[in-house]
């Protein structure tokens, strides 16, 4: 059984989601049959990370409230990260593209190391504030997880998998997703947003009683 994550490596609810439905898997009973694919989707592409603005700043500016408001917001976020085991620390959180994260996932997928990747990436913005548009951040990153540094540097220093970046987002706008998380269960059941575990395990069973 397949499962696709539409997911974004600035997307708090992404990281989130991504350990609810850990947990639902975890307990799933024909798990080790369950193969999860991520797939790419940018919650904002035009953004310039060079602007130096904080994601409280964006938030700020984007949805017309007060600094405060939005720190306000984000430590609800910051609350339903520890629940679930996470560190958030979205002070130092600078607002960045995450073309190169996402070409940089693919070039690891494609090495074997995709999961490994994707989940440093989430931890790499969300927890250590790093810059996860610059190449060489990147590229030490993709070193951590086993990745050759100077190979992962090459990639992102040219236009090496932004097709299939652009593949992905299209098909997931083909397939109506506007939001993400998005987790897609064989082409036939879906689950929007960091739903509690139940939700997944439910969709899950649902999903492989059909199957069988």
């Amino acid at each position: 059984m397949k499962v696709e994550i539409w997911s974004d490596y600035v997307c708090p609810f992404c990281y989130i989601g991504k350990r609810k439905f850990e947990s639902a898997l975890a307990s799933f009973e024909h798990k080790d049959s369950v193969v999860t694919e991520l797939r790419s989707f940018e919650l904002d592409p035009s953004t310039d990370s060079s602007l130096g603005m904080t994601t409280h700043e964006m938030l700020s500016r984007k949805y017309g409230m007060s600094l405060e408001q939005a720190k306000s917001t984000g430590d609800g976020v910051v609350q339903q990260a520890a629940a679930v085991g996470l560190t958030f620390r979205l002070d130092g959180a600078l607002s960045l593209n995450t073309f190169n994260a996402h070409r940089l996932a693919h070039y690891a997928e494609e090495q074997g190391k995709g999961a490994a990747m994707s989940e440093r990436l989430l931890k790499a913005y969300f927890t250590d504030n790093l810059n996860i548009d610059d190449p060489e951040q990147l590229a030490e990153l993709a070193d951590e997880v086993g990745l050759d540094k100077d190979a992962a540097l090459a990639v992102l220093q040219s236009d090496s998998y932004a097709d299939s970046v652009r593949a992905q987002e299209q098909e997931g706008s083909r397939l109506g997703i506007r939001g993400v998380p998005f987790f897609v269960i064989d082409r036939k059941y879906a689950v929007s947003g960091a739903q509690p575990p139940e939700v997944f395990l439910e969709t899950l069973k649902k999903a492989w009683a059909e199957r069988s």
